[in-house]
């Protein structure tokens, strides 16, 4: 792929898609999975993006996260239009502005809590890798788990370790896919009060998901149906006020 010089666009927001578009081919199909979305993101929002099976927010997280890129359209990410770049610039922008956390927490079986934290750094020239990955799984509640392999944590520890993670690189995004979703409800509230209190210290989470509870929990809620933005509705006003995530506020004070 011959990379072109990203186009600036700096407005200030942190995300702005124009006219976003992505097509797939399955055979002879041509799949539309996005028709022309556009949007803006905040820096601090916390928003949540929903849609059924096919409408498309699968492929915008990949967009979103970097790890596609459109087929018409841009995507200005702080400015820099990140829709045009080769695969090597895209990967380095997701190690350094974006955490992502997965459903299947995505985590080393035979790799401590600790060691799964440093994982992302230790590809990037990030300096005192373990200090901040033991600073990360302490803004979880986990710092007295951090020798524990993955088999050795209940599944809301196990999601801890991987937002610990995805905090460990201090991104500009959090990008949760169903983060919840493999986990009993009473465990994925605990998880959701974590972003909650990320959102509060002054992080933008984005939160891909199906649940209706789930999305409650955020402060805009973006429905896509059929590859468009169906519905975009802000249920409270952006708290751009930093909180420091306490000891009280922390998941240390709630069960695993």
């Amino acid at each position: 792929m011959n990379e072109t010089a990203p186009r600036p666009f700096d407005d200030g927001a942190l995300i702005r898609l124009v006219d976003l578009k992505k097509d797939y081919r399955v055979g002879t199909e041509i799949v539309r999975a996005l028709r022309g979305v556009s949007l803006v993101i905040e820096e601090n929002e916390y928003v949540a993006i929903m849609g059924p099976s096919g409408s498309g927010k699968s492929t915008l997280m990949n967009i979103l996260g970097c790890l596609d890129i459109p087929t018409s359209g841009a995507y200005f990410l702080r400015g820099q239009d990140v829709s045009r770049v080769s695969q090597s610039r895209l990967a380095r922008i997701r190690g350094r502005q974006i955490g992502f956390v997965f459903q299947t927490f995505e985590l080393l079986a035979r790799t401590s809590a600790l060691k799964n934290v440093q994982l992302p750094m230790m590809y990037s020239q990030t300096p005192h890798k373990r200090q901040r990955a033991l600073a990360a799984l302490n803004r979880v509640g986990l710092s007295d788990r951090a020798t524990h392999r993955p088999n050795q944590l209940s599944g809301g520890q196990k999601q801890r370790v991987a937002i610990a993670r995805a905090l460990a690189q201090e991104p500009d995004i959090i990008l949760a896919d169903e983060p919840t979703g493999n986990l009993d409800s009473k465990t994925g509230d605990e998880i959701m009060a974590i972003f909650d209190s990320l959102h509060r210290e002054g992080q933008t989470v984005i939160v891909v998901t199906h649940e209706e509870e789930i999305a409650a929990r955020c402060h805009r809620v973006i429905r896509l149906l059929d590859g468009w933005v169906a519905s975009d509705e802000r249920t409270r006003s952006v708290d751009t006020r930093p909180v420091v995530l306490t000891e009280r506020m922390a998941p240390a004070a709630v069960g695993s």
